[in-house]
C-alpha cells in the first residue's frame, strides 16, 4: 500500500503508532471529564447596585491557571495532526503558566517536555514545571525565546508547540465547552445573563480570539475588552492597526503582554483595549485579593482594573448590566515577586495611590479617576454611529 506522510520521515525520530495516539487523546479527554468546570463567582459590591460583577475562576484547574485549557487544546491539536508521536519531545516557549500546564499533559501521555523561558521567571513556576517532570531551559534574553525554542526542538528531533501561533486555531471557538460557552451557560438564570462586557488580558491572544469569535457566532450583544499591560505591543498594534509594532522591554506581568503582536492575537474581534500601568495592576491585584480573602495573580489585577473602569463608566451614566472577567491564576505563585515589597521597590512600582483610588470606588461608587490609554475599535460600533 502506498503511504503519504504529512511530514518528512525522520528515521531517528519516534515512529507513528495510531494506537498510542488514540490512547493519548483518550487520556486527555478523560482528564477533562474528571475535572468539573471552573466556578463563576459573583463579587458582591453594594456600592455598585445594578452592576453585577462575575469572576470566572480559572485558578481551580488541576494546574492552577487559565493556561490549562490552552495546553489541553494544543496537545489535542498536535496529536490529531500527527505532530506528537510516541516518545516525541515537546518544546514550548513560555513565561511559566503555559509550561506548567503543558508539563502536566506531557507527563500524562508519557512524552518528554522542555520549557524555554526567561531566567527571570518566578521560582514557584519553575518548581511547578519540574514537579510535573518538565525540564526548564532558561535564557537571559527574552527576545530570543521563540528562536531558542525552535532550535531546541530541532536539536531534540521534537515538536515545538508554539502556543503563540497555534493558540487561536487549536481551540474550538464555536463551542464544545470552551471558556466562552462555559461563561454563558453559567450565567443562565442570573438577573442579567447577557453581560455588557467580557474583559480578558492577552498573552498569546488565543483566549480573546475564542471569546470574540464566539460572541459573533452566537450573535450576542456582549462586547470584548482586552486589557493590555505596560510593556507590551498588543495595544499599540490594535490602535495603529499595524501588526509590526514591537516593544523592547519585557512585560513585568507574567502571562500577559508580549514584545510583538503574536499571530494568535485577532484584533478584529476585539471591541476595545486598555493599557493598564503595572503599578495599577498590582494595586487591583491587592484590592481584589482582600475582597476574595485569597491571593490572585498579577494578570488578574490587570483584568480587574479594566473591568472597574467599565463599571465606573456604567455607574456615571446610570446604566445597569453585568460584567465578566477572569481569575487567571493564584497569587501563591508570586509571593516572591508581586507580593514582595522589596521586589516592587527595586522596579519602581508603587501601587499605593492606585490602590486608594480603586478601594474608594468600590466602597462608595464614586468615579474611578485613574486615566489609562484606551482605544475603541471603530469597526465594532453598532447602529448609526457605525457609519
Amino acid at each position: 500500500m502506498q503511504t503519504f506522510p504529512f511530514r518528512p520521515h525522520n528515521p531517528a525520530g519516534p515512529a507513528y503508532r495510531r494506537g498510542w495516539v488514540d490512547e493519548a487523546v483518550a487520556a486527555i479527554e478523560a482528564d477533562q471529564c474528571r475535572t468539573a468546570d471552573t466556578h463563576l463567582i459573583r463579587l458582591i459590591v453594594p456600592a455598585l447596585s445594578g452592576i453585577d460583577i462575575y469572576l470566572k475562576d480559572e485558578s481551580t484547574h488541576p494546574t492552577g491557571s487559565l493556561k490549562h485549557r490552552l495546553a489541553r487544546s494544543l496537545f489535542l491539536y498536535a496529536l490529531c495532526n500527527g505532530h506528537i508521536r510516541e516518545g516525541t519531545p515537546v518544546v514550548e516557549a513560555s513565561s511559566g503558566s503555559t509550561a506548567v500546564s503543558e508539563a502536566y499533559f506531557a507527563q500524562m501521555i508519557g512524552v518528554p517536555f522542555y520549557a524555554v523561558m526567561p531566567r527571570t521567571t518566578s521560582a514557584e513556576k519553575i518548581a511547578a514545571i519540574e514537579h510535573y517532570g518538565g525540564n526548564c531551559h532558561l535564557i537571559d534574553d527574552g527576545r530570543a525565546l521563540y528562536a531558542e525554542a525552535a532550535a531546541l526542538a530541532a536539536r531534540l528531533s521534537g515538536h515545538y508547540m508554539d502556543q503563540f501561533t497555534f493558540a487561536e486555531r487549536a481551540t474550538d471557538w464555536r463551542g464544545n465547552n470552551n471558556i466562552a460557552e462555559s461563561i454563558f451557560t453559567q450565567l443562565h438564570g442570573e438577573p442579567r445573563p447577557l453581560p455588557d462586557w467580557i474583559v480578558m488580558g492577552a498573552g498569546t491572544g488565543g483566549t480573546s480570539a475564542t471569546i470574540g469569535r464566539y460572541l459573533r457566532y452566537r450573535q450576542y450583544p456582549t462586547r470584548l475588552c482586552v486589557a493590555d499591560v505596560e510593556h507590551s505591543a498588543f495595544f499599540d498594534c490594535f490602535r495603529s492597526q499595524d501588526r509590526s509594532r514591537v516593544c523592547d522591554r519585557p512585560s513585568l506581568i507574567e502571562g500577559v503582554g508580549r514584545p510583538r503582536c503574536e499571530p494568535s492575537f485577532v484584533p478584529g474581534v476585539v471591541d476595545r483595549m486598555m493599557k493598564i500601568p503595572d503599578a495599577a495592576t498590582i494595586a487591583a491585584m491587592n484590592v481584589l485579593s482582600r475582597r476574595l480573602r485569597r491571593p490572585v495573580g498579577g494578570s488578574t489585577g490587570t483584568n480587574f482594573l479594566a473591568l472597574c473602569r467599565l463599571a465606573s463608566e456604567m455607574r456615571q451614566s446610570n446604566a445597569t448590566g453585568s460584567l465578566v472577567t477572569l481569575i487567571c491564576d493564584s497569587g501563591e505563585r508570586y509571593r516572591q515577586t508581586y507580593y514582595e515589597p522589596a521586589w516592587l521597590k527595586a522596579r519602581g512600582l508603587d501601587p499605593t495611590p492606585f490602590e486608594a483610588n480603586l478601594s474608594s470606588f468600590l466602597a462608595t461608587g464614586e468615579p474611578l479617576t485613574l486615566a489609562v490609554d484606551d482605544f475603541a475599535n471603530p469597526q465594532s460600533a453598532r447602529g448609526p454611529e457605525a457609519t
